[in-house]
């Protein structure tokens, strides 16, 4: 089955030399520490806190609309420390999730209205229903479906996880066209 395009305001994104789709509503705080490995889009409203600390992107990574990717803390005695989050490649992040993860893997799905607690880890290949809430400084393993409130694994995925999760971004990215005027 073929994916449907979507079609966007030119005027309203700016297209990098590595290929990279940002909507120029979306808030780069710190755009200085985020790094977009190329490929990537960022939609409409979107957040990336790199005023908070380091945030890194992999390529063929969708950010969708009114996300919020925010570098994890910690807080101590002292006060409180931002760590920096890293992002694989081919990673989905759907519609008003807030991702807050000090590692997503490579090939994740982040299903929409999820949240990933601070400090969490996604390892490649797994996948947040939409809606779950994965709670603070969990480890969601390979291959695994989490959803619920507070997100547990629901069942183990297939292999070809990997290959469906590239699929599919790539797709995304080659249907995510200029509208024609």
């Amino acid at each position: 089955m073929e994916p449907q395009d979507i079609y966007y305001n030119i005027a309203e994104y700016v297209e990098t030399a590595s290929g990279n789709k940002v909507s120029r509503q979306t808030v780069l705080c710190g755009s200085q520490n985020i790094v977009l490995h190329g490929k990537v889009i960022v939609q409409s409203d979107a957040i990336i806190r790199g005023d908070l600390a380091n945030v890194k992107v992999g390529r063929y990574c969708i950010i969708s609309k009114n996300a919020v990717i925010r570098p994890p803390f910690k807080k101590f005695s002292r006060g409180v420390a931002f760590f920096p989050l890293t992002m694989g490649d081919h990673v989905f992040v759907g519609e008003r999730a807030v991702v807050n993860a000090a590692l997503v893997g490579s090939y994740v799905y982040i299903g929409k209205n999820a949240v990933i607690g601070r400090r969490s880890i996604l390892k490649d290949c797994c996948y947040i229903e939409d809606g779950a809430v994965v709670p603070p400084e969990t480890i969601v393993p390979s291959f695994t479906r989490f959803s619920g409130s507070p997100a547990v694994c629901i069942e183990d995925l297939p292999e070809c996880t990997l290959d469906l999760m590239l699929d599919f971004t790539k797709n995304y990215y080659q249907h995510f066209l200029p509208a024609r005027m």
